[in-house]
């Protein structure tokens, strides 16, 4: 199964989007547009459970776009009724690039006191471990996938309903989740203790909704009430209305502050504040931080462009399109032989030349992951005739693998793992290159004292190396840890 562009593999790729309904007429209806609405956090593949009083559970998992899949009137009508949940998936544990069928969510089981299906966004960094230690004690795996541990753990719980059997599996569970998850009656949402991947809670006529992210609540109508707090769950259901309690031991929130910089759509709410917004922010800071005398500054489409109106608006420096992103791009559009393959970002991205010939640039783009497309890029625009290309980066370097649910390449395949800022520069031939500090996208984001080196308020480990849960089954492949005191 190709990925959803062939040339964006110099991007780290949130892994996944979850949605769920309850007290609506048809909610596999809404899961399927709030999915849509969610399909930049999960293009590989999709599914929807459902639930009817009269048919019972029915699930949908198709490969591909939810727009090629479940705009099907077929397909939506074999899954009637008043409860659903759904998942788009880009993997992340499990077999990358070449997802099964099986490793497709949402999961599905019966228990003895009935069936419950359930999604997850995140990673379970002890899910090897727990995956063992399973299969040890007779557990039978039908998939890849590090959410699947959720579903066995809940089978072996002794509690007296599923709720309370989730609870009992997520306290075995360490890493980061964000779950919705259905039983008969029940719509039950969960995020881990620190609260690292979104979940919010919608409502919408006389039912109810979870999402990763609020722009999957704008696009079927639904009010926006609030986020779903770390370490809560959830239990809701048409009847009573939303039920909430704690089962974890509180701990200090270390929210994802890459959903910020890149994963969240630009339109969604994150922690009060309007993602567009912090984004622009973030530009405003970059242009404090980083002034240079240049002509125009530019955005790399599509991630680049609130960061870069923010860079323009701070430094005075005239926004402009200076690279124009093909909109029509998709999977469907030819088989990248290695001749198309070697055309790179120019299938994706062309430079606007009449505005870019004998200018002096600033390029803003949201992260720097290999520097493949970067040097791509550059050399498209010193093609159209630039006098100078100056990149600014709207994140620290990334010089550490997410183990949290992100897609993230091999620290030796991080240019920022391996070179410093000028070494990196200097390899990507550019004039120069900067990125935001990290006290700069601490201020960007509403901390106006920047980074508590302490006890820092979101999980950047991407950036800084530090991980707030240990990443078990890395450390027992070798995986070596920063050193407390550098």
């Amino acid at each position: 199964m190709p990925p959803a562009h062939p040339f964006d593999d110099d991007k780290l790729h949130e892994e996944c989007g979850i949605f769920g309904a309850v007290g609506v007429k048809d909610a596999a209806n809404f899961v399927a547009l709030g999915l849509h609405a969610l399909q930049h956090r999960g293009q590989e593949a999709g599914g929807i459970v459902a639930h009817d009083p009269e048919q019972g559970f029915n699930n949908a998992r198709r490969f591909g776009y939810v727009r090629d899949n479940f705009t099907s009137q077929k397909i939506m009508e074999t899954l009637p009724g008043p409860l659903a949940i759904g998942h788009v998936r880009y993997s992340t544990a499990g077999t990358k690039g070449q997802t099964a069928i099986r490793d497709v969510q949402p999961f599905f089981g019966e228990f003895s006191m009935g069936g419950a299906a359930i999604a997850h966004n995140g990673n379970i960094t002890n899910a090897n471990a727990l995956r063992r230690e399973l299969i040890e004690r007779g557990s039978i795996f039908q998939s890849s996938s590090d959410s699947e541990c959720i579903i066995h753990l809940m089978a072996r719980s002794l509690q007296r309903n599923i709720p309370e059997r989730m609870e009992d599996a997520l306290r075995r569970v360490e890493g980061a989740f964000s779950v919705v998850a259905m039983t008969r009656t029940k719509l039950i949402g969960v995020r881990d203790p620190l609260g690292v991947r979104p979940l919010v809670l919608g409502k919408v006529g006389d039912g109810w909704c979870l999402a990763s992210e609020t722009c999957a609540l704008d696009i079927i109508g639904a009010e926006f009430l609030r986020e779903i707090e770390p370490g809560e769950m959830v239990v809701i259901t048409a009847e009573k209305g939303v039920e909430s309690h704690f089962p974890f031991r509180p701990q200090p929130s270390k929210f994802c502050i890459f959903e910020h910089v890149y994963f969240s759509r630009p339109d969604s709410i994150l922690g009060g504040r309007s993602v567009y917004e912090t984004r622009e922010a973030i530009g405003r800071e970059l242009a404090k931080e980083s002034p240079v005398e240049a002509d125009l500054v530019c955005p790399v489409p599509d991630s680049g462009t609130p960061a870069a109106i923010g860079y323009s608006l701070q430094s005075g420096i005239p926004y402009a399109m200076g690279i124009i992103r093909n909109q029509y791009m998709g999977r469907t559009f030819i088989e990248p032989t290695e001749q198309i393959r070697n055309m790179g970002v120019r299938l994706k991205l062309n430079v606007n030349r009449a505005l870019i010939e004998g200018k002096r640039i600033i390029l803003v783009d949201d992260s720097v992951v290999r520097g493949t497309t970067s040097r791509k890029i550059k050399e498209m625009i010193l093609d159209a005739g630039a006098k100078e290309v100056h990149f600014r980066i709207a994140s620290p370097p990334t010089a550490w693998p997410c183990f949290y649910g992100v897609d993230t390449p091999q620290r030796d395949k991080l240019l920022a793992a391996t070179m410093t800022e000028d070494e990196m520069c200097e390899h990507l031939a550019v004039d120069s290159l900067k990125f935001i500090s990290l006290d700069g996208l601490y201020r960007a984001v509403g901390e106006a004292k920047g980074r508590d080196k302490e006890c820092p308020q979101y999980c950047d480990a991407c950036f800084s190396g530090e991980y707030p849960v240990q990443p078990a089954d890395m450390l027992a492949q070798g995986f070596e840890l920063k050193p407390a005191a550098e």
